[in-house]
């Protein structure tokens, strides 16, 4: 990793991941394999800002504790990258089982239960789903029925929102900023 540390993608430890490594990598990670408009790829970690922040639109009394899993919830794709989800089940159970191990770690390193409880794990899926929805519409190519029968049709919370790629270094600043700034309020309901 960029910070030194030294991640084992088989066995990875809460000691050997830093915030810094996460944000760089997703800031230059391309969803939708680059295959999208604008200037930029759309990278994960703008994907990972849109979906706490629907999250957030989706149910507006959620904690910080929860808006950060939501942030979190693509990271170990910092160190194993994006794949569209056809390609992920042909890969197989092998995939997720990294992707668990992973998400284990990153979640312990943040203070995070290392597996999310069904519900949040359910809402975050929904915001997931949601942002998918505007990707594909807004600049990934789909027409709207294609989208709606991919993701099923857009919930209010879509309405209004537009999303336009930007340089990985602005994503990646934003994405450190709001991981500080949801584990600030994080502390601050524990003193």
């Amino acid at each position: 990793m960029l910070s030194g540390r030294r991640l084992d993608l088989l066995d990875p430890t809460p000691v050997d991941i830093e915030m810094e490594d996460i944000a760089h990598g997703l800031a230059f990670v391309a969803r939708w394999n680059g295959q999208t408009t604008g200037d930029w790829p759309y990278s994960v970690a703008e994907h990972s800002l849109l979906v706490e922040s629907l999250l957030g639109k989706l149910e507006p009394s959620i904690g910080p504790t929860w808006r950060l899993a939501a942030l979190l919830h693509d990271a170990p794709e910092y160190v194993i990258g994006d794949m569209i989800s056809p390609v992920k089940a042909a890969v197989g159970p092998d995939y997720g089982a990294l992707d668990d191990r992973l998400t284990a770690a990153i979640h312990i390193r943040f203070g995070l239960p290392a597996v999310l409880p069904k519900a949040i794990k359910t809402l975050i899926k929904r915001a997931d789903t949601l942002s998918a929805w505007l990707e594909a519409t807004q600049i990934a190519g789909f027409t709207t029925a294609e989208a709606d029968k991919y993701f099923g049709k857009p919930s209010a919370e879509a309405k209004g929102v537009r999303i336009t790629p930007r340089m990985p270094a602005d994503v990646r600043a934003e994405f450190i900023a709001r991981h500080y700034g949801l584990i600030a309020q994080i502390d601050a309901l524990t003193v």
